[in-house]
């Protein structure tokens, strides 16, 4: 089927922390729906099926929960109600976000999907109504390409966003294509956590998903299109992932994948939106993981060279870090159950350090989630120091073998090149309760080569 998303540069409100009328609201969200409306037609023009907007991409961020009020539609939430808000726009009140989004869906004969802010009044007698007697929930739409609204999903991880209220439990929302059966919804920081990710794409056994998001890239192992492709991999599902587009925050990366192919978008230097359009496959069966060239263990490394250990910070964590020196070697490093080895050969020798880092446990900055990771990356400089900085360049051609004994079944392979490109690795799966990806040669410089590895139930 052809799919579209939307790296959106949103138009933002100059104070959101400014309470505003419904009036000047709307004409501030009016501005991002014309946006959304052209590039609505455009994919259409190329026989998009169904396009994907990010989240945060109408109304912005960085408001409050009073300033956001004139912002949020109101939405029923419920399988019950039937409701086409472009044929129907009387039903309810502020409902106008809702009723153009629906009316390009209609027009265009495509399904789409966008993400608002929406309210629901609550009654006192709920024990879980804020106390202004209102719901504020972060969420996804998607219309079908009649304009009927087919389901809402509202985000269950917040990341800091203090202007939403996190619902009392996990939505798991679905809706129904002609082109490709089932698709599946979530948001953003929802893509790290069992609840209602993990759940959904399990329970339902969904190859569809769509993900709008709001991300800001952390290197060396959570930027964006990165995160997003190794998703498809570990579940071996299609992502249509939308983000905004902010590159002085840090915001870009968009994608359609599948787990064998991806289209990206991933651009820190220029402004204004992208549009991907892509004709990927409906997954209908499981691929089999490639298991025939697999690594034994490693023979324990001489005493003659044994690298040193070094510990330094990646990603707000106190890695374990060994060197890889030398055009090739076999490597081994530990932090408390986990343990990473790594076979390795150059094909050329740079100037360019690379180590190979561990860390199980807690992570607790930006959100307190259990990391178990092995990593192969390379380093800002040639000091230890400098392993777990940022790059986004680097021109080492590396054939390895990763692995670890990983705890958790819910591995996120990760592989990343020079200029934050893709690329997918030969191997991967498990063999003696071990986790291993490998790769002959990266189709360019390799930064980062990674399992990384979430032990949900230690959350």
């Amino acid at each position: 089927y052809v799919a579209a998303v939307y790296e959106h540069e949103s138009i933002l409100s100059p104070n959101p922390a400014a309470l505003v009328d419904r009036r000047s609201a709307l004409e501030l969200m009016g501005r991002n729906l014309d946006i959304y409306e052209q590039q609505v037609v455009a994919a259409a023009r190329q026989g998009a099926q169904i396009i994907v907007f990010p989240e945060d991409g109408i109304h912005g961020f960085n408001f409050t929960r009073s300033s956001i009020y004139p912002y949020l539609d109101f939405v029923v939430h419920s399988h019950s109600v039937k409701w086409n808000p472009c044929r129907e726009p009387y039903l309810f009140n502020d409902t106008e976000v809702l009723q153009r989004l629906s009316c390009m869906a209609l027009k265009n004969k495509i399904f789409l999907v966008a993400n608002l802010g929406t309210k629901q009044p609550c009654e006192h007698t709920d024990p879980h109504c804020p106390s202004d007697g209102r719901y504020q929930f972060n969420t996804n739409v998607a219309f079908n390409d009649d304009g009927m609204l087919v389901a809402t999903y509202r985000k269950h991880n917040l990341y800091f966003e203090y202007a939403f209220d996190t619902p009392p439990d996990p939505d798991y929302k679905l809706f129904d294509t002609p082109f490709a059966g089932k698709f599946g919804m979530f948001t953003c920081f929802d893509i790290l956590f069992f609840e209602p990710a993990v759940n959904l794409v399990r329970q339902y056994n969904l190859k569809q998903v769509v993900y709008p998001t709001a991300w800001m890239n952390q290197l060396p192992l959570l930027s964006a299109v990165e995160f997003q492709q190794a998703f498809a991999t570990a579940f071996n599902v299609n992502i249509l992932a939308a983000n905004i587009h902010h590159p002085t925050l840090g915001m870009t990366g968009s994608g359609i994948y599948t787990p064998v192919k991806s289209f990206i978008y991933h651009n820190m230097e220029g402004y204004g939106g992208k549009l991907i359009v892509a004709e990927i496959p409906v997954i209908t069966t499981d691929y089999k993981t490639n298991l025939e060239k697999t690594p034994d263990r490693v023979s324990e490394i001489g005493n003659e060279q044994v690298p040193p250990t070094f510990y330094a910070e990646m990603m707000y964590d106190n890695f374990t870090f060994v060197p890889v020196w030398g055009e090739k070697g076999e490597l081994r490093v530990c932090a408390n159950t986990l343990c990473c080895y790594l076979t390795y050969q150059r094909a050329v020798l740079t100037d360019e350090l690379y180590a190979l880092g561990v860390f199980d446990g807690l992570h607790t900055v930006h959100g307190t989630y259990y990391v178990q990771a092995c990593a192969l990356v390379k380093c800002g400089g040639l000091s230890f120091s400098t392993c777990g900085q940022e790059v986004t360049d680097a021109t080492a051609l590396i054939d390895f073998q990763l692995w670890g004994n990983m705890s958790t079944s819910y591995i996120f392979p990760l592989l990343l090149t020079s200029g934050i490109t893709l690329d997918y690795a030969d191997h991967m799966g498990w063999k003696n309760n071990h986790y291993f990806i490998s790769k002959n040669r990266t189709s360019s410089g390799l930064l980062t080569a990674a399992l990384y590895g979430r032990w949900y139930e230690k959350d």
